[in-house]
């Protein structure tokens, strides 16, 4: 089980995320442009690097809702294996059921 300040960091950055998400992209937009001028194209990357770090989607670490567990986590169900798992055998997932042919 993941440290109750490691799911807080998470959370810290999920919400930095969504708050600058907007701004971030507008600022790429100008950058990958290639008919804005030079300077503007420099002023948005300079605008870009003065973001909170945290800000960034690739900063983002998919953890289990349970558990807080970092690796072989599940993006439909946002659990890790182990406790898709448990869930599953105990009829708790919607529709997941073991396979057998």
């Amino acid at each position: 089980m993941a440290k109750i300040s490691m799911k807080q960091r998470e959370l810290k950055r999920e919400k930095l995320v969504a708050k600058f998400a907007e701004k971030r992209a507008e600022l790429k937009a100008i950058i990958s442009n290639v008919n804005s001028s030079d300077e503007e194209r420099w002023n948005a990357q300079q605008a870009l690097q003065k973001m909170p770090r945290d800000s960034s989607a690739s900063r983002l670490q998919r953890r289990c809702q349970m558990t807080g567990r970092p690796h072989g986590v599940y993006r439909k169900f946002k659990l890790s294996r182990i406790k898709l798992r448990e869930e599953g055998m105990k009829g708790n997932v919607p529709g997941l059921k073991k396979a057998s042919w």
